[in-house]
């Protein structure tokens, strides 16, 4: 079998050079605009950046992605068609694309671009991404974290389209990619202006008792006590009255993705290349779940009847995920 490709997220370049020293494959990125489905203030790329991140990671043979994975509206579509433009411009190994528009303009204008389609697009089928296949000829689909470990096996002998999967971080247990409740509770749609929860809306208040109460757009997420970790601000980790009136993560719990204890079963099902969430996240976090994964990998290759999950690599990522816990998500679902 062929070794899986990491794909470690970058937000700037520091955790792009962290990336690519860790082990990584390819790192994964996009502009400082609202093309960019993590587009937070004071993150992300200049294409000055960009050409910098490209230099380092091609010194090191390897290779940067860039993703244009949100949806233009009315007579924005010439900003996307921009960043597509750019992103040639620069010589990206691969463009990440969710809209159909966007899919078209790039296959149109540039017949040999490699083309990724987004996690956004909420590609689950065969027949979804072969369509994709046939109209655009995308050569990998990151599959949105709903299907189970034996629906990817078994989509994988229905498409030659490679398949990308999450392996570490944080989970989106909505629609992928299509997650309209921060769009409801602040009026900034996530798929156009690009986060789902902007700063400009998020508040930390202290509380006289040691307390913290969280809000997005005066909108009460949760109310941690003293010494409670704090969970991202987004409306899916929020703790919600139900109806015996205990407040609680009705829809989330505080925990991220961790697939390394199946990793030779995903890898046997056909997986091409796996996927560490977190642009948004510190260059330590980076550093740390790259060097953490591309060691698994390296160990279940070698050795796939072995493999067992290092003591040190679940030290290492629950220091530094969401939350205390971690969870498989939907891979292991009956």
């Amino acid at each position: 079998m062929t070794t899986p490709e990491v794909i470690a997220p970058a937000g700037n370049l520091a955790s792009l050079k962290a990336a690519v020293d860790a082990g990584a494959d390819a790192v994964y990125l996009g502009f400082n605009d609202a093309t960019n489905a993590r587009n937070f203030e004071g993150l992300n790329f200049t294409k000055k950046d960009i050409e910098e991140g490209i230099r380092y990671a091609r010194s090191k043979g390897k290779k940067v992605f860039l993703a244009i994975n949100t949806f233009p509206q009315g007579d924005t579509y010439f900003k996307w068609y921009k960043a597509v433009d750019s992103a040639m411009e620069l010589k990206a190994d691969a463009i990440i694309i969710a809209n159909l528009g966007i899919l078209r303009y790039a296959r149109q204008r540039y017949p040999d671009a490699n083309l990724h389609l987004s996690t956004q697009a909420s590609a689950s089928n065969y027949e979804s991404i072969n369509f994709y296949k046939k109209h655009f000829n995308i050569k990998r689909v990151v599959l949105p974290r709903v299907l189970t470990v034996a629906e990817i096996a078994e989509l994988r002998k229905r498409t030659d389209v490679e398949i990308e999967v999450f392996a570490l971080g944080g989970l989106c247990i909505n629609i992928e990619g299509r997650c309209y409740l921060s769009s409801y509770v602040t009026g900034s749609s996530t798929n156009t202006d690009a986060a789902c929860s902007p700063s400009r809306f998020v508040r930390f208040i202290s509380g006289d008792d040691g307390s913290l109460s969280i809000t997005l757009n005066d909108v009460l997420l949760n109310k941690l006590a003293p010494g409670e970790s704090s969970p991202y601000p987004t409306c899916c980790k929020g703790r919600y009255l139900r109806p015996d009136g205990v407040a609680a993560y009705v829809m989330e719990e505080p925990e991220s993705l961790n697939v390394l204890p199946i990793l030779p079963s995903l890898i046997e099902a056909g997986v091409a290349a796996f996927k560490i969430e977190g642009r948004q996240r510190t260059k330590s976090y980076v550093a740390a779940m790259t060097g953490v994964l591309r060691e698994a990998v390296d160990v279940c290759m070698k050795d796939p009847a072995s493999y067992k999950v290092k003591p040190e690599w679940s030290a290492k990522t629950i220091s530094t995920f969401e939350g205390s816990k971690e969870t498989l998500g939907s891979y292991m679902a009956k």
